[in-house]
């Protein structure tokens, strides 16, 4: 099939940042593309041929939608899966599989498809309602101290929290969930896996994350990671074994714990380009998202070595800031030597909320983790 200057189309569901992102190379590539979103102000509006506003979770939105592209992916897990059974019934590809997804989207289902093909994961309790869990823990099947997941709809840190007394249950809302063991870990790890209908499959570097304490959410992504070489490797093969699984289409975030005897488990996946990807728009032959369109088109895949060590610092809204954003002394950062700062273009900002991000690319991996803070304690996304 001929996608470029053509009459194909290429339907994405969702258009936040990380749609924005994918459409910088399908206008490279001029492949014609239609975003649905909720918001008609969702940042991919602008780069994509054909906008629509509407529900993702809604069957017939999705369906209608996915009826008038030839195929089909997605830059968020929380779109209605039956209506992608249904238009891969009809014909139209759809990448990520609708079982994948329904696999992922569900915590609880993709916690349990790790244990049946024996990937290395924590131990876990499952729940149809957190109320279970106090009679699980007096029971003694249950003990302190533990993580708390919502099965669904946890994003950004939302939909977790540990666990270590009663009282740490109070406030959370009585959903399915998991309470997953607590696991002692030295560093939190991702792999990129890209794969395509063939089974075609190339690894990203691994990357090192680290956390903010108190949002849980990624603060600094550093590739490569600060590992030994026999680590990585064993990372490498368990994200590879992860997403034959699950016999993925697209590119697959593993995220895992290096424990602290050594062992690799897995944490989670993503079935889309991710936070801990997105350093390789500057620092990779081949980004995780032009790498998304030749998997999900057939393409041949990409070269995913890093041209140069990068750190990437997310952006978020600063405490006690909501309103119209503004970002203070961007100017700064971008008088600093190997830093791009990548905007979303979301006009509101509110405490915690993704606006965008920095990748700092350097020779040497120290000094580039030693410029990611300056830009850090720089930058600030502020409401006016």
């Amino acid at each position: 099939m001929n996608y470029f200057s053509s009459n194909f189309k290429l339907g994405i569901l969702g258009g936040g940042q990380l749609g924005k992102m994918i459409l910088y190379d399908t206008r490279k590539f001029d492949i014609y593309t239609c975003v649905l979103d909720p918001s008609a102000e969702a940042p991919s509006r602008l780069a994509c041929d054909e906008f629509t506003t509407g529900d993702l979770l809604d069957y017939d939105t999705v369906l209608n939608f996915g009826r008038k592209v030839n195929v089909l992916t997605f830059e968020i897990e929380n779109v209605n899966v039956d209506a992608l059974e249904t238009l891969e019934d009809e014909g139209v590809k759809v990448f990520p599989s609708s079982k994948t997804l329904r696999t992922i989207q569900n915590k609880a289902t993709q916690k349990l498809f790790y244990r049946d093909n024996n990937i290395p994961t924590a131990d876990f309790s499952r729940f149809a309602f957190t109320s279970e869990i106090d009679e699980a823990v007096d029971n003694g099947g249950l003990s302190y101290p533990f993580v708390w997941k919502s099965a669904r709809f946890g994003y950004d840190g939302t939909g977790v929290k540990v666990v270590k007394q009663a009282s740490d249950l109070e406030g959370l809302p009585n959903v399915e969930c998991i309470a997953e063991d607590l696991i002692p870990f030295k560093n939190e790890l991702a792999v990129i896996v890209s794969r395509n209908e063939k089974g075609e499959v190339k690894t990203y570097p691994v990357v090192e994350m680290e956390f903010h304490p108190e949002a849980n959410q990624v603060e600094y992504v550093i590739c490569p990671a600060r590992i030994p070489d026999n680590i990585a490797k064993k990372a490498e093969i368990i994200a590879l074994k992860t997403a034959a699984a699950f016999k993925h289409v697209g590119v697959l975030a593993v995220e895992m714990f290096q424990t602290e005897t050594d062992d690799i488990i897995v944490n989670e996946v993503a079935p889309r380009p991710h936070n801990s990807g997105h350093y390789s728009i500057e620092g990779s032959y081949t980004s995780q998202f032009e790498q998304h369109l030749r998997c999900v088109l057939g393409l041949p895949l990409g070269n995913t070595e890093s041209k140069v060590a990068g750190v990437m610092v997310n952006l978020v809204g600063a405490e006690n800031h909501t309103g119209n954003v503004r970002y203070k002394n961007i100017e700064t950062i971008l008088a600093m030597d190997g830093v791009t700062p990548h905007i979303y273009g979301k006009k509101q900002t509110r405490p915690f909320r993704k606006m965008g991000h920095v990748t700092i690319v350097n020779k040497d991996i120290t000094v580039a983790r030693e410029v990611a803070e300056k830009v850090k304690q720089t930058i600030k996304v502020i409401s006016e």
